[in-house]
C-alpha cells in the first residue's frame, strides 16, 4: 500500500481531538527527546495544513467586516508564518519553534469553533435557527438599552416582515 492510499484511508482527526494531543504536548514540563519532536512537529504541520483552509473557508463564508472572522485569519497568517519558520539549533530551540507550532494549533482549534458556531446563527427577528441552506441578510437593531446595537442575521424571507410583538 502506498503512502497516499495510506493517508486517504485514515479519517484526519477532529479538532476536539487536535487539541487535546497538542494541549497534553504544551504541558510536558521535560524536553522531549530529538525524533519524539520530530514526529510532533510532523502531526503538528499535519493539524495546521487541515485546519488552516477549514477556518479560512468558515471565514470567507462571513460578510468582510465580521470582527472574529477577521480574527481567525490574522490567526491563519501567523500559522502560516510559523509553518514557514527554519529548524532552530539545538534541542531548546527546535522545542520552542515546535511550541510555537502547537499554539497556533490550539488558536486554530478555538476560532474553528467560534466560526462553527456564528455559521449556526439564529434568525434575530424571530429566534429561529437559520440553516445552511437558507438565504440570510445582516440586521442590525438597536436596543432600548442605552441605544446598544444588536448585530447578526435574519432569514431572507422576515427581512421585510420586521420583529413579531411579544
Amino acid at each position: 500500500m502506498s503512502t497516499a492510499q495510506e493517508e486517504a484511508d485514515t479519517h484526519a482527526p477532529s479538532p476536539a481531538a487536535m487539541r487535546a494531543a497538542v494541549s497534553w504536548f504544551l504541558d510536558q514540563r521535560t524536553l522531549p527527546r530529538h525524533e519524539t519532536l520530530k514526529l510532533w512537529r510532523q502531526d503538528l504541520d499535519s493539524f495546521l495544513r487541515q485546519l488552516i483552509p477549514a477556518v479560512e473557508e468558515l471565514a470567507a463564508s462571513l460578510p468582510p467586516s465580521d470582527v472574529p472572522g477577521r480574527v481567525a485569519l490574522a490567526g491563519v497568517g501567523e500559522a502560516k508564518r510559523r509553518l514557514d519558520e527554519p529548524e532552530a539549533a539545538g534541542l531548546h530551540g527546535e522545542t520552542e519553534r515546535v511550541k510555537r507550532l502547537a499554539r497556533s494549533v490550539v488558536s486554530l482549534c478555538d476560532h474553528h469553533a467560534t466560526l462553527t458556531d456564528l455559521s449556526l446563527s439564529m434568525c434575530l427577528a424571530f429566534d429561529k435557527p437559520i440553516k445552511s441552506d437558507e438565504a440570510s441578510v445582516p440586521y442590525e437593531n438597536s436596543s432600548p438599552s442605552w441605544g446598544a446595537k444588536q448585530s447578526g442575521r435574519i432569514h431572507a424571507s422576515c427581512a421585510g416582515t420586521g420583529r413579531p410583538r411579544r
